[in-house]
């Protein structure tokens, strides 16, 4: 048994003293990810494009008295992305406690107009880069016995979805990935897990709710009644990053309002769920 005195349970969830590397934060998800993490007291590195004119995280992470450094990296430039960490490291003084992989692209195409260029774009990104950044992470937390990583997987990563061969792809591979890399580093104390969102009102997500049929469909089949928002991953992410999690191990949290395996009320002809979502009661 841990002799170490129990933390108070609100102690459990604070990120005081800890540094966080961040993909993708620069709206959206992600965004909320990086505010809530300096919430919790963490200090922030975004990793961001060369490109990048928005400053809202940033600005919104400083106003909380927080650290927040910046690395420039285009992540579909693999070669770079091998230069991010260490990158990260020297901004941060020496040490990452929590990386947390949230960038990535969408490519739409039917199957079999689908070019091979857009495939090679959204695996590299929401793939290979993050094997890179999570290689890197185990190689400074693996010895410290010490870290947290936290990929952003997907509805996908349980389904096959339409016209998204690439994404359904990179994000069912990176759900098996997310545990492969939890059976190796757990017993080294760095817990990785993954967080899978269901249909969010993003940017990502623009098409989508510019199609009715299509919204209206996606709509029906989500028991909360409602599309998700970016700020529903606070919590999550603040619990997978901080000692409330010591052993939460390989797992892929939904975020989705019960959409993942819901049978829809009025089943849309043009789409018709394969899974169930199913609940056993025991009554002892």
């Amino acid at each position: 048994m841990d002799p170490t005195p129990a933390l108070p349970v609100l102690d459990l969830f604070s990120l005081a003293g800890h540094n966080v590397l961040i993909t993708g934060a620069t709206r959206g998800i992600g965004a909320a990810c990086a505010i809530a993490l300096a919430e919790s007291g963490a200090n922030i590195c975004l990793v961001q494009r060369p490109s990048t004119t928005n400053n809202s995280t940033r600005d919104a992470i400083a106003a909380l008295g927080r650290i927040v450094k910046t690395v420039d990296c285009d992540l579909s430039d693999l070669e770079a992305v091998k230069h991010v960490f260490p990158a990260a490291l020297e901004a941060m003084g020496g040490e990452i406690h929590v990386l947390v992989n949230s960038a990535g692209i969408q490519r739409r195409s039917p199957a079999v107009q689908f070019a091979e260029r857009d495939w090679d774009d959204v695996i590299d990104v929401n793939l290979k880069s993050v094997w890179l950044l999570s290689q890197a992470a185990g190689q400074h937390m693996v010895p410290r016995r010490r870290g947290k990583i936290i990929n952003m997987c997907s509805l996908l990563t349980f389904q096959g979805g339409f016209t998204v061969p690439a994404y359904a792809a990179a994000k069912g591979a990176l759900g098996q990935l997310t545990k492969a890399l939890s059976n190796e580093w757990s017993k080294d104390n760095v817990q990785v897990n993954g967080i899978c969102p269901g249909y969010i009102a993003t940017d990502m997500n623009e098409k989508l709710l510019q199609d009715p049929a299509r919204l209206r469909q996606i709509s029906e089949r989500i028991p909360a009644g409602r599309w998700g928002e970016p700020r529903d991953f606070a919590g999550p992410v603040v619990f997978l990053a901080s000692k409330a999690s010591q052993y939460v191990c390989g797992e892929l949290i939904l975020v989705d309002g019960v959409s993942a395996f819901a049978v829809p009320l009025r089943a849309a002809a043009a789409f018709r769920p394969r899974y169930a979502r199913i609940s056993f009661i025991y009554d002892g």
